[in-house]
């Protein structure tokens, strides 16, 4: 699976996910606990971009690895970003259960291309 999702950051500095097809409570796709920071950095402290996001590698894309599967507690699962376009970041983020419903699965590696950022 390879597709572009758009990112955006409410008034109140809140990003999340813009998934129209999502049935459930929208609070799911609200980007916390280090995904909010990490959207912060590669946006370039914007309130929006677009991420070209993979389970399988592409050319020009960064890494974000799977560091803890957490599906058989609160769901979803910790993840690291060791660098975004070659400078180290280091970033951790808890990435939730609306990662698998993206993947169909939590993947190993999610590889990511921020493909516009607004100012």
């Amino acid at each position: 699976m390879r597709k572009t999702f758009r990112f955006y950051k409410t008034p109140e500095n809140r990003w999340y996910i813009d998934l129209p097809e999502w049935q459930d409570d929208i609070a799911a796709l609200e980007m916390v606990l280090g995904a909010d920071t990490m959207l912060d950095k590669v946006s370039g402290y914007t309130d929006e971009c677009l991420v070209e996001m993979s389970d399988a590698p592409f050319e020009g894309a960064d890494i974000i690895r799977l560091i803890e599967n957490l599906q058989q507690s609160i769901g979803g699962g910790n993840y690291l970003m060791e660098t975004f376009r070659g400078t180290p970041v280091n970033q951790e983020m808890w990435l939730c259960e609306v990662t698998e419903y993206v993947f169909a699965s939590l993947p190993e590696q999610i590889y990511v291309n921020v493909i516009q950022s607004n100012n």
